[in-house]
């Protein structure tokens, strides 16, 4: 295959109109861009699998675009382009396929509102005031509801978040309720586009996070319950988010620009070679980790990762959206995203990894890193530093952090940086990260990685149930008091766990069973305490404003400092004063208000007044309304 100069490519070939199978009932066009094809035919099909076409229709080329136009009502067939390009013949599905059959061989012509569940057109996304008001729940379907221990009727698929009235097996409330009961303003939902991995036309159980991707634009069929037909699994989705909806609970859709899953076999390859890939020295580059890097730069890869946000953000009436290894994607790109999605969505969040998984030939200047995040207006950023920092590093299983063990003042500078939203402070040396603290994620567990509860176990070793529940809940109040945004994984909360049959926990559950990565929902009653801690920093989170600031100048003005012993320190945060102790003994302050945490509770409420001294218990906050 010739690798072509794409930069004139660009210039003489670039298409700002629409592309894919653009249906009405009397009509379809169809509209591929593929410049360099000697000739490309549109072939329609009864089913998404195996069938013959029932016609091939040739397609006229005009400025790079090859179109054809069938009229008939094509409602519910499916397609793929055959493309003839430097002597080779390829089939692909179109790459702007709003949905496909099992298993994405085959788009699928549809009437989207045909696929509207009861109610759609007066559903509408959540109301977002700023970033820093929301409170992020990351979340994997089928984990949602595969467990024995969750009772639902769907499992594993979309329809679970539909189903109210579910209980785990000690009849406590789980599920889409619990969720919304737990406070949470948004659940992120890992990959629910088409991946590769998981074969939708079997019923064994497989697992996959889904960060494999296959195509941009269609759901991910096995969540489904009827892959084989492209409608059923956008219908499922819809359904899906407006339940959540329904609960206040905004959407956000986990994608992955960055790479695909297939390089020379992907849908991108068979209808462009190369040009939708970024090259090194003659070669895939390889930033993801993955075997390619999508080249975001170039006109078309752009207005594709655009168009497709754009489809998401209408079709499904998302609510954010969170960028896989959004480091290897481009600034230019993400800012005209947002700009976009701003006119579809104006209180749409957008976030991602600011961070590649290895070099990339696009230049440092140019990547939507988080070094570079004062560039990207509308989005934010996980803070890493933030996570080892309360931790330990997540490459070194008994590297010890702030709440378990390592606490120091430097650990206690990056704790007050967070707690300040890493916009510098007079008070904090090399803390500024951002503008403002709507562009800083602050979490200590993710679907990556061990789980923090198992991370404390391996770091803390000997360590009582009592203490290392205990250093759980500091790094939760350190979360949700910091200012930024919140981010916690489903079921952080009653300490979630990954343990091996073998012994030990796992690292990495990208592809681990069931047994590994569902949530065990019986947690939930069996460490009640943690998650009523949770809770209760939740609460306190949205009720008072002083932990949900956004600019430098009014976080420098409310926040302040006093250092207390060996890394343990008073934040005072506009009206209340915040005692952060790492350390294994209890120590002792002068205090005057209502307390609303401490080592054992945290409530919206004040749980007590103190007067003179007071205790800050060991590895735990004490906060207390001072005015």
């Amino acid at each position: 295959m010739t690798i072509r100069n794409f930069d004139e490519i660009d210039e003489k070939y670039y298409y700002g109109g629409k592309l894919g199978a653009i249906y009405s009932r009397h009509q379809t066009e169809f509209r591929v861009w593929s410049p360099c094809a000697d000739k490309v035919k549109v072939r329609l099909y009864p089913d998404g699998e195996d069938s013959s076409p029932i016609a091939v229709v040739n397609m006229k080329c005009k400025g790079g675009v090859w179109s054809a136009v069938v009229c008939d009502d094509l409602d519910g067939v499916y397609y793929t382009y055959e493309i003839h390009i430097d002597g080779e013949e390829f089939e692909t599905i179109d790459i702007y396929a709003v949905t496909a059959g099992v298993n994405g061989k085959r788009g699928m012509v549809l009437d989207l509102s045909d696929a509207e569940p009861d109610g759609w057109q007066l559903d509408e996304p959540v109301t977002l005031e700023k970033y820093t008001d929301a409170i992020i729940y990351e979340l994997h379907v089928r984990d949602f509801s595969i467990d024995r221990s969750g009772h639902f009727r769907n499992k594993g698929r979309f329809l679970a978040f539909t189903e109210t009235g579910i209980t785990n097996d000690m009849g406590d409330e789980i599920g889409l309720d619990y969720i919304a009961s737990l406070g949470v303003t948004h659940i992120h939902l890992l990959p629910v586009f088409d991946f590769a991995t998981v074969d939708e036309s079997s019923s064994l159980p497989q697992f996959n996070w889904g960060y494999d991707p296959l195509n941009y634009n269609v759901l991910e069929g096995s969540y489904s319950s009827d892959p084989f037909d492209g409608e059923v699994r956008v219908r499922e989705f819809r359904q899906l988010v407006m339940a959540c909806h329904r609960k206040g609970i905004g959407v956000i859709m986990d994608v992955v620009y960055n790479h695909t899953y297939n390089t020379e076999n992907s849908a991108f390859s068979k209808t462009f070679p190369y040009y939708y890939y970024r090259l090194w020295e003659g070669n895939y580059s390889n930033g993801s980790g993955c075997g390619n890097e999508f080249a975001s730069e170039r006109k078309m890869a752009r207005k594709y990762i655009i168009d497709s946000l754009c489809f998401l953000a209408e079709t499904y009436k998302l609510d954010g959206f969170r960028f896989d290894l959004m480091g290897l994607l481009d600034i230019e790109t993400l800012n005209r995203a947002a700009e976009k999605l701003r006119r579809i969505n104006p209180d749409i969040i957008l976030y991602g990894e600011g961070w590649t998984g290895g070099g990339s030939p696009l230049d440092d200047s140019l990547r939507a890193m988080k070094h570079n995040i004062r560039k990207l207006p509308e989005f934010a950023v996980f803070s890493d530093e933030f996570r080892d920092t309360v931790k330990g590093s997540v490459f070194n299983d008994e590297a010890t952090g702030y709440v378990n063990g390592g606490s120091s003042y430097d650990k206690a500078q990056l704790i007050k940086a967070s707690l300040c939203g890493w916009v510098g402070h007079q008070q904090v040396m090399n803390g500024s990260i951002a503008d403002s603290a709507c562009q800083i994620v602050n979490y200590v567990e993710a679907h990556d990685n061990l789980t923090f509860f198992d991370k404390l176990i391996l770091s803390m070793k000997g360590a009582s149930d009592w203490d290392l529940i205990a250093a759980d809940k500091l790094g939760a109040a350190l979360v949700f008091f910091s200012q930024g945004i919140p981010f916690i994984q489903a079921g952080q909360e009653f300490l979630r766990s990954k343990p091996l049959p073998g012994g030990g926990f796992d690292h990495n559950s990208y592809n681990s069973p069931d047994s590994v990565n569902s949530i065990k929902w019986n947690r939930l009653t069996n460490y009640r305490e943690p998650q009523q801690y949770y809770a209760g920093l939740i609460a306190i989170r949205r009720k008072f404003a002083e932990f949900r600031l956004r600019y430098g100048a009014e976080i420098r003005a409310l926040i302040s400092f006093r250092d207390l012993e060996n890394g343990a320190f008073i934040a005072y945060i506009g009206r209340f004063m915040l005692v952060v102790n790492p350390h294994g003994h209890e120590l002792k302050v002068q205090a005057t208000g209502d307390v609303y945490a401490d080592k054992s509770s945290a409530s919206a409420t004040p749980l007590y007044h103190v007067e003179g001294e007071a205790v800050c218990g060991r590895r735990s906050v004490l906060l207390v309304k001072i005015k």
